[in-house]
């Protein structure tokens, strides 16, 4: 049985608490003028950056789940092409899908007949549940961050 107490501080993780911004404040209120926009000396816009954010979540929940899941090619597979652009209701479609993953991985945790600690049995040779759940975090942490500040470069903190 896998110790309480752990799921609990990976589920913090998950939402970017402590150390981290949540995911929701990042996006919170996020001037619609600025979802296409590239920022200064990065090759892709900000709706390019959270799509990147939902497919890579979405590509490790379906490795779990799913032992019949392939995943998109690296690393074209896993942003949009440079030239999309969305408009405001596929923002939050993005949004909208990768706060529905990020749910399903917060189900698996919450279920204590989950273990995280047993290998993925379709999965490479030690990967677990607990590897995955880390790596959803970890680069969840590492591009919302990114997100704050290039929405600060661009002035999209309220028109700041």
């Amino acid at each position: 049985m896998t110790d309480p107490i752990l799921r609990q501080h990976l589920l913090a993780l998950l939402h970017g608490r402590g150390a981290h911004m949540p995911f929701e404040e990042a996006i919170a209120d996020f001037p619609e003028n600025l979802i296409n926009v590239q920022p200064p000396h990065v090759p892709y816009t900000f709706w390019h950056l959270v799509e990147h954010m939902r497919i890579a979540q979405w590509d490790i929940l379906e490795y779990i789940r799913n032992p019949r899941h392939v995943s998109p090619e690296w690393p074209t597979g896993y942003w949009p092409a440079k030239e999309t652009q969305a408009d405001a209701a596929q923002w939050q479609d993005t949004i909208r899908h990768f706060q529905d993953d990020l749910k399903a991985l917060e189900a698996m945790l919450a279920d204590p007949s989950v273990d995280l600690f047993a290998p993925i049995p379709h999965g490479y040779a030690g990967h677990t549940i607990l590897r995955e759940i880390l790596l959803v975090a970890d680069h969840n942490a590492y591009h919302t961050g990114e997100l704050a500040i290039l929405r600060q470069v661009a002035q999209g903190w309220n028109g700041k």
